[in-house]
């Protein structure tokens, strides 16, 4: 099963509403901080709804703590991106993968993006629109990924 990994998240409801698709699709989320909102965030916790029981939860404190952890686990790590290589639907997707989205004002710093295996873009066709919102983006990564693994 693939693996969300939310890399300095700012804004809460945005967090909850992919703790539900986690929660929805039994997909593990990790967040790694800091973050722009507390744990205990009340627009976080209503996005998610009732549903953060279903959620298998990893925080991380820094970039290095999920490093160091990653680092003993098997896996790709994606990181989704404007600037992507590979577009969503033309990437093949292993069970291992760890798909991994930025904050929501900055997107993946350069230093995650080059320790990243392959990087990912969802298309946009209005050039004016710099970026999808991070659900939603997270969301479309997420089950392409599991559509092709048959997962879904």
């Amino acid at each position: 099963m693939p693996q969300i990994v939310l890399v300095e998240p700012q804004i809460p409801p945005n967090t909850g509403n992919i703790a539900r698709t986690c929660a929805a699709t039994k997909t593990p989320l990790h967040l790694v901080g800091p973050l722009g909102f507390k744990i205990d965030d009340r627009h976080l916790k209503r996005a998610g709804l009732d549903y953060w029981p279903y959620v298998d939860l990893t925080y991380y404190d820094s970039w290095a703590e999920f490093a160091a952890l990653r680092s003993s686990r098997s896996g790709r790590c994606l990181g989704f991106t404007t600037r992507g290589q590979h577009q969503h639907t033309q990437f093949e997707f292993a069970a291992t993968d760890w798909l991994l989205f930025g904050c929501e004002t900055e997107g993946l710093s350069e230093a995650v993006l080059a320790s990243c295996d392959a990087t990912i873009r969802i298309p946009i066709a209005e050039p004016s629109v710099r970026s999808l919102n991070l659900s939603v983006s997270a969301t479309i990564g997420l089950f392409e990924a599991l559509r092709q693994l048959g997962a879904v």
